[in-house]
């Protein structure tokens, strides 16, 4: 796909050495096309890292998408220069009359925190509210799933006996449906969380529907991949964009830091981090992110102020899909 960014962008250098195709504004300017717009909170403290993950899993898609980096105004960022943030990030006061085919929320560093005391939560609150009525379908990721959870249908999230990192083994429940198309039954995904999710009450509640979880009950991943009103909110737990190293760095660092951190499991081979950790996750990343962007193609409507209140829609995304195969 093109995948369309402001020309100075550091990561689009790097995309492009990975043979990964990215034009910039200028050049999209001069095509008759309309491209997707995709908007992307990004909370993570190591922002460029995280543009890079993301971009990579969404280069599969062949529609144009325009990327916006939007920041969070009430909290101040001290792992990404000013001057980053400045040439490349908006707010939410920037873009709040506007509409957007999609939104990715990120994860955070701030697990262990009542939602309530993350100096954020607000500003969260107002853009997940806003998203309700000017985005087609947003795409949470594990805090960010935890926090969208939370305060759209109220589940509460749940302090894990241990940090869960490392890379695991999860099964598709539903191979039927949109984001699941063309998965195998198991795929591998990195995790790297110490909170989960009211197991009970999402699985009680009508709005819920998980279509992936952890394939091996004892080591604690639960439910992986959530849908909520015809996919037009989607919850990954786990951080499926994440690079090769990342886990790598987190573990390194942590060691830096003497917590004495737990090895990654499933991750380096033999156990032993001198060595190059096993990429297994790669394909499934890029077919969930390609599979939620032809989700939004797909439904999203051509001018997006007809933009439809998120409860007004069926649920025929969720409970339809193609045919199983085997």
């Amino acid at each position: 796909m093109s995948i369309i960014v402001q020309n100075e962008l550091p990561a689009k250098k790097i995309l492009e050495s990975e043979n990964i195709f990215v034009i910039d504004e200028h050049r999209a300017e001069t095509q008759q096309i309309r491209p997707l717009q995709i908007a992307i909170l990004n909370l993570m403290p190591l922002k460029e890292d995280t543009e890079l993950d993301i971009l990579r899993v969404m280069s599969n898609f062949p529609i144009q998408t325009q990327i916006t980096f939007l920041m969070s105004e009430s909290h101040r960022a001290t792992h990404t220069t000013a001057s980053h943030l400045n040439q490349f990030y908006v707010t939410y006061d920037d873009v709040k009359n506007c509409y957007f085919d999609g939104l990715i929320i990120t994860g955070a560093p701030v697990e262990k925190m009542p939602f309530e005391q993350v100096d954020y939560w607000d500003e969260l609150s107002e853009i997940m509210r806003w998203s309700r009525t000017h985005v087609y379908s947003t795409f949470h990721l594990c805090w960010g799933a935890q926090a969208g959870l939370y305060f759209h249908h109220g589940i509460q999230k749940v302090l894990l006996p241990k940090k869960l990192s490392g890379v695991y083994l999860h099964h598709v429940l539903h191979r039927k449906k949109m984001i699941m198309r063309g998965m195998d039954d198991y795929f591998y995904a990195p995790q790297s969380r110490y909170t989960g999710i009211d197991e009970k009450a999402a699985a009680a509640n009508p709005e819920l529907y998980t279509v992936a979880e952890g394939a091996v009950p004892e080591e604690g991943v639960g439910s992986t991949l959530i849908l909520a009103y015809s996919s037009r909110q989607v919850f990954m737990m786990g951080h499926t964009e994440y690079d090769r190293y990342d886990l790598d760095k987190e573990y390194k660092r942590d060691l830096a830091k003497g917590l004495n951190p737990e090895m990654p499991a499933n991750y380096y081979p033999d156990n032993d981090p001198s060595r190059m950790p096993v990429l297994t996750w790669r394909s499934s990343s890029n077919a969930i992110y390609t599979n939620w962007l032809n989700i939004v193609y797909q439904g999203t409507p051509y001018d997006l102020t007809r933009m439809t209140d998120i409860e007004e829609d069926s649920y025929t995304l969720v409970n339809q899909g193609d045919a199983e195969t085997s």
